[in-house]
């Protein structure tokens, strides 16, 4: 079966619920995924916005997850260091943790990406996601996607 993430908030291409976005909670969305390949060594996730006005915007960035997680809760503490060891970066709003949609206008798309890795590397919390996808590019086994769509 192909590596592959969801959500039981929203489906793929479907409407992100308020409760995830600056109009409602602002509470990251439960997500689960399938198996990663047999060598993954750690999981990383970078949720992102390519309709932003001004080029993407990044509203999520975590990494360090154990490859034996299979799921994220509803939620997600925005501390740069969670329970399990991963660690979060800093995203386009400035802040650690997870920002949720909050488009300025019209519709925009959402891109959930978990990217399984044949490494841990040794990362600062709080870097942003050109350095996270610098750091794992030549390690990156397996990526899956989830795309939500959110309109004010």
């Amino acid at each position: 079966m192909a590596f592959q993430i969801k959500s039981t908030a929203f489906e793929h291409g479907g409407n992100i619920p308020k409760k995830y976005t600056c109009d409602g909670a602002d509470v990251s969305p439960p997500l689960s995924w399938t198996s990663p390949p047999e060598a993954t060594k750690s999981l990383a996730l970078i949720c992102d916005d390519p309709d932003a006005p001004m080029g993407t915007w990044v509203h999520w960035v975590l990494f360090g997850l154990p490859p034996d997680t299979r799921e994220l809760p509803e939620g997600v503490s925005t501390q740069e260091v969670l329970p399990d060891g991963s660690k979060q970066g800093t995203t386009d709003f400035g802040r650690v943790g997870y920002g949720g949609p909050c488009p300025p206008s019209g519709t925009h798309r959402y891109y959930f990406k978990l990217y399984a890795l044949n490494a841990n590397p040794d990362l600062r919390p709080g870097l942003t996601k050109e350095e996270l996808l610098k750091a794992i590019e030549k390690n990156i086994l397996a990526q899956a996607e989830l795309m939500g769509r959110y309109q004010r």
